[in-house]
């Protein structure tokens, strides 16, 4: 046979190997398994299209045995039947249109033939799978990031039972899904050098579906995948490709969505045709992902401080909408990098913080290193250590440190001050060394040096402590006092009172004391004889104006409730879009502290507000149970009237009666009776 009928049969065994494409009995032997047919043209670069079989070898047994089980069934009929199949279905005008179109029954056939001609092959029925569903969905191409639809597109349009069929399939093949993915990615870079070419959806669809259950499938040859990006650094398409298929993983598990973005996604960062989809993938994983705990021990100092660069570096090989974008996720990429113990890891981070912290630094770089920086030895002891062993090599760097705290010694907690103290000294000593032998650095050692003077001098200092001198004072004066009365039986006989009385402010004490009575003993017989006589006033006066206000306020709450029944309605509609919206825009500091407020809110609610309202409630049942009782069952304003003046009166009497009994007990505490 010729080449060119030889690769003819290739190509056209490469594809699927069910009925849909040619009679069950004229199927052929076709070549080694996830072998690659030559695509029409060539690849790119003029060679043939690099296959699975290179990355992943399949065991022998296995390839023999699909061989001779397809020879068995095949024969030479099979080039007839795969030259003669039915016509190619047409293109749909979407792909909602094409999952609508498709005949699950008829799949579910193939399937079975697939599975009863080789029942011990389970890659041959997963080919079949993915074979049916690209050749039957052909719908308009997608950008290859898929970047205008959602994270699970195309997947999320699969009905149910069609779902149910391919996870049955897959669950009954999981000792191939990794070759299986592999087979995926491979023959969709294969469709890309095609013209015009297939669309990729069943493909696309059965990764997703790999990945849903399987995540780390994705991951477990990473490396791989980065050399065949490399391969195709000059092919977006296909990079974009293969960058959407492994980030699926992600979407599921935020480990693994962290380690393909740091395997394949970050080396590839500078490249201008792959660092949108690569910043944009990680914005959509965080986004996705808002309990960062799951993400803890991925990002170490080698991963984050490239992040730190391209996030604040300027004039790198990032747009600067794109810096900006990655700027925004900095600081949860810092929490996912410092982890759920940032008191045991922050001293690793130092030293590269330091280094990178030089006087010729960006403004916004410089701000977030020493911030960094403070917190290093605010949290983690050990970065005191750190410090003092890089600071020779490191002066420049440490005087932005030293001036630094300066500025933000109000802030700082005493025990960071005590180790800063003893660092800050250690500083003093070495600074002293360098300048004795002779010129070198003089002008940092002469800034470090002024800076630690300035340090030492408000550890040293600081303002006279007013507050405490008081609250010992306080003290004094209660502990003394007790101790007199104790000592001497009584307050009229201890030498504190004595000594009020010589005073004068004793007498005075009680002078006063008497007038605040008389004049609130006036206040509240004027009160009990005007107030019955106001209040009756009064209600004659509002009645007539409270109830028209009343009805007033009803027909404005029921015109105001329909005016507004349609802008409800729009906004519960747009409501999810809304919270969508909000959680792609707003911090992860924003959403966190809006979340510790609602649930204040919701306790402040239910221990709270309810049993106050459930309180005040039964309150007005028992007080309107109470009218009516008085009123004998029927309440009018007259009766209404003579309830609220007694209430009033009661409510005064009471008031007096304490006021009396409170003063008669400081009369015989002070007088000792």
């Amino acid at each position: 046979m010729s080449p060119e009928g030889r690769g003819g049969d290739v190509a056209a065994g490469a594809r699927c190997t069910c009925s849909w494409r040619q009679p069950l009995s004229a199927r052929r032997a076709p070549p080694r398994p996830w072998a690659p047919g030559p695509a029409p043209g060539g690849a790119a670069g003029g060679g043939p299209e690099p296959g699975p079989e290179k990355a992943v070898k399949r065991p022998g047994r296995e390839a023999v045995a699909e061989q001779a089980a397809r020879r068995q069934h095949g024969g030479r009929s099979g080039r007839k039947a795969a030259a003669d199949g039915g016509p190619k279905p047409g293109r749909f005008r979407s792909l909602e249109e094409a999952l609508r179109a498709l005949d699950v029954a008829d799949l579910q056939k193939e399937l079975d033939k697939s599975q009863s001609m080789f029942p011990e092959n389970p890659s041959v029925w997963v080919k079949d799978l993915a074979g049916y569903l690209n050749y039957k969905l052909q719908a308009p191409k997608s950008d290859p990031a898929l970047s205008q639809h959602a994270h699970d597109y195309p997947y999320c349009l699969v009905n149910k039972e069609l779902r149910n069929i391919i996870k049955s399939l897959l669950g009954k093949s999981s000792s191939v899904l990794e070759l299986f993915f592999d087979h995926c990615i491979y023959t969709m870079l294969q469709e890309l050098d095609k013209t015009p070419g297939e669309s990729l959806h069943g493909y696309r669809i059965c990764i997703q579906a790999v990945l849903l259950d399987r995540p780390k499938i994705a991951t477990a040859n990473l490396g791989k995948y980065l050399e065949l990006l490399r391969s195709h650094q000059n092919r977006p398409a296909k990079c974009l490709t293969i960058l959407w298929a492994l980030g699926q993983a992600g979407f599921t598990d935020l480990a693994e969505g962290l380690r393909v973005w740091l395997g394949v996604m970050l080396p590839v960062l500078g490249i201008k045709a792959l660092s949108p989809y690569a910043v944009a993938y990680l914005d959509r994983l965080l986004m996705m992902h808002p309990n960062l705990t799951k993400g803890f021990g991925m990002i170490g100092p080698k991963d984050f401080f490239p992040l730190l660069d391209f996030a604040f570096m300027p004039n790198n090989s990032l747009s600067p909408s794109l810096q900006e974008q990655l700027r925004r996720l900095y600081p949860r990429l810092k929490v996912l990098a410092l982890g759920a113990r940032p008191e045991a890891t922050l001293h690793t981070y130092f030293p590269s913080f330091l280094s990178r912290a030089t006087p010729s630094c960006p403004p916004a770089m410089r701000k977030e290193l020493l911030a960094s920086m403070s917190q290093c030895l605010s949290v983690d002891p050990l970065s005191f250590s750190v410090w003092r062993q890089l600071y020779t090599k490191h002066l420049a760097q440490s005087s932005l440190l030293l001036n630094h705290l300066l500025e933000s010694w109000d802030n700082g907690s005493r025990k960071v001050r005590q180790s800063l103290q003893e660092t800050v000294r250690s500083f003093k000593v070495t600074n002293e060394e360098l300048a004795a032998r002779g010129p070198g650095s003089e002008q940092d050692v002469a800034a470090c040096d002024a800076a630690c003077k300035v340090l030492l001098q408000k550890m040293k200092g600081g303002g006279f402590p007013w507050s405490r001198l008081l609250l010992i004072s306080l003290v004094f004066a209660v502990g003394f006092l007790l101790h007199d009365v104790r000592t001497h039986g009584s307050l009229q006989a201890s030498a504190s009172a004595r000594v009020l009385r010589s005073s004068g402010i004793l007498s005075a004490s009680q002078q006063a004391w008497h007038k605040a009575s008389h004049y609130s003993l006036q206040g509240y017989r004027w009160l009990e004889s005007t107030l019955p006589a106001c209040c009756s006033r009064g209600a004659a006066v509002l009645q007539p104006a409270l109830q028209l206000l009343w009805a007033k306020a009803a027909e404005l709450a029921l015109r105001v409730s329909e005016l507004c029944s349609s802008h409800l309605s729009w906004a519960r509609d747009h409501l999810p879009w809304l919270l969508e919206w909000l959680q792609s825009r707003v911090p992860e500091a924003v959403l966190h502290f809006a979340e510790c407020v609602r649930e204040l809110l919701l306790f402040l609610l239910r221990s709270c507000l309810l049993p106050l309202l459930e309180h005040g409630a039964a309150a007005l049942q028992r007080g309107w149970e109470h009218c009516l009782d008085a009123c004998h069952g029927e309440v009018s304003w007259d009766c209404l009237r003579a309830q609220l003046t007694s209430l009033t009166y009661s409510s005064w009497a009471y008031l007096q009666n304490t006021t009396l009994a409170v003063t008669n007990w400081a009369s015989a505490m002070i007088s000792g009776h």
